[in-house]
């Protein structure tokens, strides 16, 4: 029996939306409170069914080969047994998860 490589589910919070991915690699930074994820993965291009998140998820992570994601923006990290479909969705208020606080950007 061969072993798999596996597979990621990250969900986190970017700017008022929620972001689900696909990674195969996924670890501490050693930039202090990030985790890097890296070699994310979409589905084939072969479907007959083109999903617009999906697709404008693969333009912005077009040629990102690392990206550093803020500890406190994760939401949660699953190993998953199969791709599902990468999606960017609003995060709706009223729930009992936020974002951490951040500090407001200097004035220009």
């Amino acid at each position: 029996m061969t072993k798999r490589d596996p597979i990621y589910k990250v969900i986190f919070l970017n700017q008022g939306q929620v972001y689900e991915m696909y990674a195969k690699q996924i670890f501490q930074s050693d930039l202090w409170g990030f985790l890097e994820i890296e070699e994310f993965v979409f589905g084939e291009r072969s479907q007959l069914v083109v999903d617009p998140s999906e697709e404008k998820l693969k333009a912005q992570f077009d040629g990102v080969v690392r990206s550093f994601v803020p500890m406190h923006s994760i939401v949660r990290i699953d190993e998953v047994e199969r791709l599902g479909t990468p999606k960017i969705s609003e995060a709706k208020g009223g729930g009992n998860v936020m974002p951490f606080p951040m500090p407001p950007l200097p004035e220009k």
